[in-house]
């Protein structure tokens, strides 16, 4: 096996080794190239959030850590699709802001956040690989930012609400297909497909690339790497051949539904709705079918529950009525 120049996943590392304060640089070099700003990585912080009561969801994020400013940043890393996963960034900012804050402090002790969330499957129609989002203030009539005055910006240590609001930053893997030549690039191409540049002078991949060599870790890390890789290879498999699939299936359906649908009306117009209403319902149920057969290979291969409901897209109680 060709191990050459070969770099760890960084989903993997981000769970293993960059919880390391000797590897801080790694992580501190995204969110530089993220924000524009120098970051520096005081601690990592509790990474999931205490229960306050029996039905109350934990906050799991892969690395929640505090800059020498004060503020905080979450990094989550999903592999596999979740439909609510806006929310679920919501929940996490949230649950940071308020695990931060005793009763009694006064508000100044409320602490920026700053969301990333790397994703490898598909969020939303966007056709950027990198999103960023933050609050403003924007007049109804006169479409001005709301800005604080000088003399409340003095005592406040801000201008813009922005400036304490939670920003958030959504990286989609999977739409990448550039080449890397600036320096999100240059992660992104790490991100996707593992690689560093020799001579690179991105902040964090220069660090990568001492920390995160394949052939640096110890035979038992590389066989448990290796497995997890396995897994990934096989996971992805499985949801992309059912992805194939269903299309296939939807689409051959869905043609058949309207061809019928657009002959019984006659008329251009009704061929046209008929064939679109077709395609439709036929993709629909092309996809829920794919997905139940996927759900009952991921059930076999003793994936838990929760994991197949993101990864499928199908609510607990299709989980619990599948047929073995």
């Amino acid at each position: 096996m060709e191990v050459q120049n070969k770099y760890i996943r960084f989903d993997w590392a981000v769970k293993r080794m960059l919880r390391d304060k000797a590897n801080f640089a790694v992580l501190e070099g995204l969110i530089t190239v993220l924000t524009g700003e120098v970051v520096k990585i005081e601690e990592l912080l509790e990474s999931e959030g205490n229960q306050e009561s029996a039905n109350d969801k934990f906050n799991r994020v892969d690395i929640k850590a505090k800059n020498v400013k004060g503020e905080i940043i979450i990094v989550e890393v999903q592999l596999t699709r979740q439909l609510h996963f806006l929310q679920r960034m919501l929940y996490g900012v949230s649950k940071a802001i308020t695990e931060h804050i005793d009763i009694g402090q006064k508000y100044d002790e409320v602490k920026k956040v700053y969301s990333i969330n790397i994703l490898y499957f598909d969020l939303g129609k966007g056709s950027d690989y990198l999103y960023h989002g933050k609050t403003v203030f924007t007049g109804v009539h006169t479409n001005d930012l709301l800005e604080v005055n000088i003399k409340e910006a003095e005592e406040l240590r801000m201008r813009v609400p922005h400036d304490i609001f939670p920003e958030y930053y959504i990286i989609r893997v999977n739409e990448f297909n550039s080449v890397a030549t600036t320096p999100i690039e240059e992660w992104l191409d790490y991100l996707k497909n593992n690689r560093i540049k020799d001579d690179t002078s991105t902040p964090g991949l220069k660090e990568a690339r001492k920390k995160l060599l394949y052939m640096t870790m110890s035979d038992k890390e590389r066989r448990a790497y290796d497995a997890h890789m396995d897994d990934i290879m096989v996971q992805n498999d499985v949801l992309d051949t059912a992805k194939m699939e269903g299309l296939a299936e939807g689409r051959a359906q869905g043609r058949a539904e309207g061809r019928a649908e657009g002959r019984a009306e006659g008329r251009a117009e009704g061929r046209a709705e008929g064939l679109a209403e077709g395609r439709e319902e036929g993709l629909a149920e092309g996809k829920k079918s794919k997905a139940i057969d996927i759900a009952m290979k991921l059930k076999v291969m003793g994936i838990c529950d929760a994991d197949i409901m993101q990864a499928t897209g199908l609510s607990e109680n299709d989980i619990k009525n599948l047929d073995y």
